[in-house]
């Protein structure tokens, strides 16, 4: 059985360029989605978090207008109560990077609350270095790059510098509203550590996957990420 980390972020807010703070969390459409497919696949998913806080939902990503409508609204809504206890104990960060070598992948979904707390977070950056390192799977989605800048080898350098990748363009964080607010740019600052940044159309489904590392644009992207992961790791039911 294949073993996956899903790393979500531990803030409830992504604070701005001004200084306040966005209420966020992680997008559930982003998590649910892959959560779902990767149970049923069969997979060991283990929810984690930095201190292993309980995660908070972006509210906005469950307005039925966001969410593609009333009834999907709440199916994702009764999915996350379904895995409420999962969810109100997350395994800390910090102890997954201690255990990463019980885990073939790790998957981390966005919502903006990653441009927060994961790009720093140094659990994190163990966790994908000794991935990354034995040829492991890496996969992320929209914001949840946000946490791939993490991954810094010891003189610096970024693990993912040359690599072909997509996360949210800076085109779809104009269209959200939030790009001139923003303390700064998910695009913009993965092609300034070295990324080979591929974009596609605002709000389509994207995934880009190079070797071990795979991401997907925007929450249109979480199936077909999800299905990708799963035939990576050689868990698809066909």
């Amino acid at each position: 059985m294949a073993r996956i980390l899903m790393v979500l972020s531990g803030s409830d807010h992504w604070t701005l360029s001004d200084g306040t703070r966005h209420p966020t969390g992680y997008w559930a459409e982003e998590f649910a989605v892959p959560h779902r497919m990767f149970r049923e696949a069969g997979l060991d998913v283990q929810i984690c978090t930095p201190g292993g806080v309980r995660p908070t939902v972006d509210q906005v990503s469950l307005r039925p207008d966001r969410a593609g409508g009333e009834e999907r609204a709440a199916e994702l809504r009764s999915y996350l109560e379904s895995i409420d206890d999962e969810l109100a104990h997350p395994l800390p960060l910090e102890e997954a990077a201690g255990r990463s070598g019980d885990h073939d992948a790790v998957f981390i979904p966005g919502g903006h609350a990653p441009m927060e707390d994961l790009p720093t977070n140094a659990a994190l950056g163990s966790v994908l270095t000794d991935l990354w390192n034995s040829h492991r799977l890496v996969a992320a989605i929209c914001h949840g790059p946000a946490g791939l800048l993490a991954g810094n080898r010891e003189d610096g350098s970024w693990l993912f510098a040359g690599s072909r990748l997509t996360a949210f363009t800076d085109e779809e964080e104009r269209q959200a509203g939030l790009a001139d607010r923003a303390p700064w740019l998910l695009e913009d600052r993965l092609r300034e550590r070295g990324a080979i940044f591929e974009a596609g159309p605002p709000w389509q489904p994207h995934v880009v996957v190079d070797g071990d590392l795979l991401t997907g644009q925007n929450p249109a992207s979480s199936k077909d990420a999800a299905n990708r992961v799963l035939e990576m790791l050689g868990a698809l039911q066909r």
